[in-house]
């Protein structure tokens, strides 16, 4: 799972719920919904409810939709025992056997327990207690539309943005694949400052791109058009570019060091597991998910 974690809470009938979030899903804590029933040995409650037939049932079925790695063979042998005197499980058990993700255990002095997704918590909850479910619900949906989880959120957003940038001028470069200035783009003179970058980076001016691409060009440009990738990078070739332009360094010069630059940052990002979560990020954004869910 991602180390990127974040962690909040939410109080159901004056008493505090640990929830975390973990590759853009949440998890709501097992541990502390089980002191409703049990404060002093939390542990037990959940351990009773999974000795049911139909919680198995139930747990085996959401991970069949959720988990393509899920072991069917290893829910069935559990399916076919639950219920008996003589059957136990435990959260580590179930998730060690059958590799569920439904439910996680987490070690820790202050965050750690029993975790289960929401669709899981609540099925818990409402065994616990039809009435406590139904505050636990509501308590969840107001988190969900709390300002401050939100910015919670944005600031882990942000943050993958920042590690993304600061790899860049950190790490060593070894190929590229940005392309490779010719002489005449050399010293072509550019009437605007925006076709210095997109040559850089694109090598190519907003006008020829749009003759090569007639059949979109009236609903867009050349930025518009392009993926996350060359967008971040284009992002850091402004930044770049005006300290140049500060310093007085001629267009010439400015476009070479510009497309120097962008062939390692190409390189660096295209192969780097934090541009990957940025990515993944845009995918939920585009598929019209938002981060809060």
């Amino acid at each position: 799972m991602n180390n990127d974690i974040i962690k909040t809470e939410m109080m159901v009938n004056d008493q505090k719920i640990n929830v975390l979030r973990i590759n853009n899903n949440d998890y709501i804590s097992l541990t502390d919904l089980a002191r409703y029933a049990d404060n002093e040995e939390p542990r037990l409650p959940i351990r009773d409810w999974m000795r049911n037939k139909d919680v198995i049932s139930f747990l085996g079925l959401w991970e069949q939709l959720n988990n393509e790695y899920f072991k069917g063979g290893e829910f069935a042998t559990f399916k076919n025992e639950a219920g008996s005197n003589k059957f136990k499980m435990s959260p580590q058990k179930w998730i060690r056997e059958t590799n569920a993700i439904g439910i996680i255990s987490k070690s820790g002095r202050y965050d750690g327990g029993t975790f289960a997704h929401p669709d899981i918590a609540f099925e818990f909850a409402s065994w616990l207690s039809p009435e406590f479910r139904l505050y636990v619900i509501q308590e969840f949906q107001r988190l969900k539309k709390n300002e401050a989880y939100k910015n919670k959120l944005d600031w882990n957003a942000n943050r993958v943005l920042t590690k993304v940038n600061y790899l860049v001028h950190t790490d060593a470069i070894k190929s590229f694949i940005v392309p490779t200035l010719t002489e005449k783009q050399k010293r072509f003179v550019y009437a605007e400052e925006a076709d210095v970058l997109n040559v850089a980076l694109f090598g190519m001016t907003a006008k020829e791109w749009r003759g090569k691409n007639p059949s979109v060009a009236d609903k867009g440009n050349i930025r518009d058009y392009t993926d996350l990738l060359h967008l971040v990078i284009l992002n850091n070739l402004e930044n770049i570019n005006a300290e140049l332009i500060g310093i007085g360094m001629s267009q010439r010069e400015r476009l070479i060091k510009l497309n120097s630059m962008a062939k390692r940052q190409m390189d660096l990002l295209s192969n780097n597991k934090s541009f990957d979560n940025l990515q993944y990020i845009e995918n939920k954004i585009n598929n019209n998910i938002t981060l809060v869910e």
